[in-house]
């Protein structure tokens, strides 16, 4: 089974300004689809690297995750325990996946709420 993945327009700003920093980060982020999301969704193997976000629109049709644990080549030593976060939209039926935010931890604490709820509050979910 295969995933659909799309991105919002904040999505690619936000990977646009972190690659200038870490140059992996386009083949991490791929790496980290077929051996995190994809096992997580598809095959139901929990890595515990993804979080469900609790508290905002949650539905059966709908739900929010958070990556954790994301490894980066560029951030050597670090592992799974990079700092890099990755915030997405999971529609279970349509198996598709809609990024929408990528950010560091060291210059962020937590994901940005507020783009969560306009993403619900837009037409963006018909990507």
């Amino acid at each position: 089974m295969m995933i659909n993945y799309k991105e919002t327009a904040e999505f690619i700003r936000d990977f646009k300004k972190l690659l200038k920093k870490f140059s992996s980060l386009a083949e991490d982020l791929e790496v980290n689809k077929q051996y995190r999301i994809e096992l997580f969704h598809c095959k139901e193997i929990d890595s515990k690297s993804i979080f469900e976000i609790q508290g905002i629109g949650n539905t059966t049709e709908l739900k929010f995750f958070k990556v954790k644990k994301f490894q980066c080549k560029s951030l050597k030593g670090r592992g799974a325990k990079s700092g890099i976060r990755v915030i997405y939209a999971y529609f279970p039926f349509e198996q598709k996946i809609v990024f929408l935010e990528i950010y560091y931890k060291a210059n962020q604490e937590n994901e940005d709420r507020q783009r969560i709820v306009n993403f619900l509050n837009t037409d963006n979910k018909i990507l």
